[in-house]
């Protein structure tokens, strides 16, 4: 855990995913009313993916925005942490 993606030599996967900012807070159906619109979420999308191009060395792949993907993946490792910017426990 103590290593980057740097120190690895590893690859970037860079998917967006707006249900990442779903709120529940008013019953069990998830709102999306605070995700960015797709005229904000795009030109973000694309200058991060921009920005690891440019300051890393190492491959960055995307997925296509909007669009319905299956991503599989392999966990390697025990260790999976849900960081809540606004609740810092």
């Amino acid at each position: 855990m103590n290593l980057s993606i740097c120190d690895i030599e590893g690859d970037f996967l860079v998917v967006s995913q707006f249900t990442l900012h779903a709120s529940t807070k008013k019953g069990n159906r998830p709102s999306y009313i605070k995700a960015a619109r797709p005229e904000t979420a795009i030109p973000l999308y694309e200058k991060f993916v921009e920005c690891l191009k440019k300051d890393s060395d190492l491959q960055v792949k995307t997925g296509v925005f909007g669009a319905m993907m299956d991503v599989e993946l392999i966990n390697d490792g025990p260790v999976t942490i849900m960081i809540d910017s606004k609740s810092r426990e």
